[in-house]
């Protein structure tokens, strides 16, 4: 069966499956749309919060990342795995055990404040928007490549799936959807790694294989990519060039950004008990260790499988794998030299990404209308398709081409869903429900929180035909967010019984203000100016949500020793959260 063929099959299959649980599981309830009903069994939870937490940040672009940039694309590794960890074991029992629906709600609660509800709502909204434009951009790509379609008619293809599963079901459908969802990502993830491992160094575990000789030499395989990329003028691998500060501050926004991530927080809502919120939190970071463990090696063995396949290869003689993605625009060869062979080196070839038009080149290529810049390279590719393009360059069977179709997708959709589910349920519990319109009935409530995810889903929709970045880097934008905005007041609301509602207040406007404009000045206002000889102490937008944190941990502090305290109520509230229930007096034995 053609390798097409097998992708409309497969990719058919899975949207057939989501489609069909989230018509048997569709919500009847506020609480089921919400939290679903806190009835979800831990490990279901830990499969759906994996699901939820592995966006297409992960599956698509972070290896992709690693691959082209090697050591400096660690950091997303190492911070996005610590953040988890960071929220299970340090934040997520005790928010269980408030039991509020949504951050904002704690926050409202905790703080005593209608109005750092209000402000929580914002930063829920600047972060999920943020987050959810990856997501887009990432379904975009999948499409594209994999129906043949334009990335942006891609898009709306994934909004339309999104819509109908994440309005119709709520958190009850996203999470039964999510469980689904995961098993196909992490099955379609780990099949062609292990091939390709098998390929590469005869080791069929691609933890093992990262670390093993390539087949037939005693070079290790870190060893001969160094050897590869220096031929050609590349770095070695294993080097980094992005200073020790700057590696820091990623490494840590993404931490505390995954531990302020709204979608990821609700999740731990949906279990029965606080037990069962334990219990799901290391369900789930069994399962995203199968594929975090798993992400450097498939970087690897991609960059190596692109360093012997393309370079100095005429383009007559080109792999059909480079024809395909370069007919979906996200791969092109601009022929500077007119020697008919692609040269591929240190650089950018283009004035950003490629554009084509008119007819095929002398040599067969698309013709790239933007002019090239003064390097010699020659070749673009496009980042985020390293993992999806990976199978297709190690020529594997045609049905491990669909299942990473099909993958890919799920990675990006189920992400999408919850966090259009955070910004539908932000609107209509925290806004409309807590605020403007207090006595609404549960069936307008309902109805308003679907509206939301609609109207939601359709500025997604733009955020990723007009994306500002890579996925992995627009997602880095949100965590950074999350970081100086949420991860402040969370941890102190939970640990200090002083902070009050003017210092929470004050941190997360401080916070969120500050990171938000330090973003879009470098890299909407004047991206010339984005590199560390402009950035502060060294620092890039993708890591100034550490700053951004700091800024708001010292506002709230001065603010509260400034202010009243908080009243007796809410410090006896937050001995509670902090103690098992039921826990007595320590004893002498």
């Amino acid at each position: 069966m053609e390798t097409q063929t097998l992708i409309y099959l497969f990719v058919g299959a899975t949207f057939a499956l989501y489609i069909g649980i989230a018509i048997w599981t569709r919500a009847g309830s506020t609480s089921e749309y919400y939290v679903a009903s806190k009835g979800v069994h831990p490990i279901a939870n830990g499969m759906a919060t994996g699901a939820d937490w592995m966006s297409a940040a992960s599956f698509i672009s972070m290896a992709g990342i690693i691959s082209f940039t090697g050591y400096d694309g660690s950091v997303y590794l190492m911070g996005w795995t610590g953040g988890y960890v960071l929220l299970a074991m340090c934040l997520a029992p005790y928010l269980r055990k408030f039991g509020k629906f949504t951050v904002p709600e704690f926050v409202g609660e905790r703080y005593y404040s209608q109005t750092a509800r209000v402000v929580a709502v914002i930063c829920v909204i600047f972060i999920s928007f943020t987050y959810v434009a990856g997501q887009m951009r990432g379904v975009g790509i999948v499409f594209s490549r994999y129906l043949q379609v334009d990335i942006n008619l891609g898009v709306l293809i994934g909004m339309a799936i999104v819509f109908f599963y994440a309005v119709l079901g709520g958190m009850k459908g996203i999470t039964y959807t999510q469980v689904a969802q995961y098993c196909v990502m992490i099955f379609a993830y780990m099949v062609p790694a292990i091939y390709i491992s098998l390929l590469i160094t005869g080791n069929p575990i691609p933890q093992l294989g990262f670390g093993s000789t390539v087949s037939g030499t005693d070079t290790y395989v870190l060893d001969a990519l160094n050897g590869l990329g220096a031929e050609l003028g590349f770095a070695e691998y294993t080097d980094g060039s992005k200073s020790t500060i700057d590696v820091f501050f990623i490494t840590m926004a993404l931490m505390v950004g995954t531990a302020g991530l709204p979608h990821v927080i609700v999740r731990f809502f949906t279990t029965p008990t606080v037990r069962d919120a334990r219990k799901s939190a290391g369900y789930a970071l069994l399962f995203i260790a199968i594929l975090y463990t798993t992400a450097p090696a498939v970087a690897a063995f991609a960059r190596t499988n692109l360093l012997t396949s393309i370079p100095n290869v005429s383009y007559e003689s080109i792999p059909e794998w480079f024809t395909t993605w370069e007919t979906a625009g996200l791969v092109a060869w601009q022929d500077k030299n007119g020697d008919g062979v692609v040269q591929y080196s240190p650089g950018a070839p283009f004035k950003g990404a490629p554009t084509f038009a008119g007819e095929p080149g002398e040599y067969g290529q698309r013709v790239v209308t933007n002019a090239p810049t003064d390097n010699a390279n020659e070749l673009y590719v496009d980042r985020d398709i390293i993992v999806l393009a990976n199978p297709e360059i190690a020529n594997l069977p045609g049905w491990v081409v669909a299942l990473i179709a099909a993958g890919g997708l799920a990675a990006a959709l189920s992400t999408a869903a919850g966090l259009l589910l955070v910004i539908s349920t932000s609107v209509s519990h925290d806004l409309l429900k807590s605020n403007m319109m207090p006595n609404i009935t549960e069936k307008k409530e309902l109805l308003a929180a679907r509206i939301a995810a609609g109207v939601a889903i359709l500025i997604a929709g733009i955020f990723g035909i007009y994306p500002p970045a890579f996925v992995a880097q627009v997602v880095a934008f949100a965590f950074g967010l999350a970081a100086a905005s949420f991860f402040p007041v969370i941890v102190m609301g939970i640990f200090s019984k002083k902070m009050n509602k003017e210092g929470a207040i004050a941190g997360m406007i401080v916070g969120l203000t500050f990171t938000f404009s330090y973003i879009v000045f470098f890299k909407f206002i004047s991206p010339e100016m984005d590199n560390a000889a402009y950035w502060w102490f060294g620092v890039s937008p993708e890591g100034i949500g550490t700053l951004g944190m700091i800024f708001n941990f010292v506002a709230a502090i001065a603010v509260a020793s400034f202010t009243k305290a908080p009243p007796e109520r809410i410090q006896l509230l937050i001995e509670d959260i902090r103690v098992p229930r039921g826990a007595g007096e320590a004893v002498d034995h």
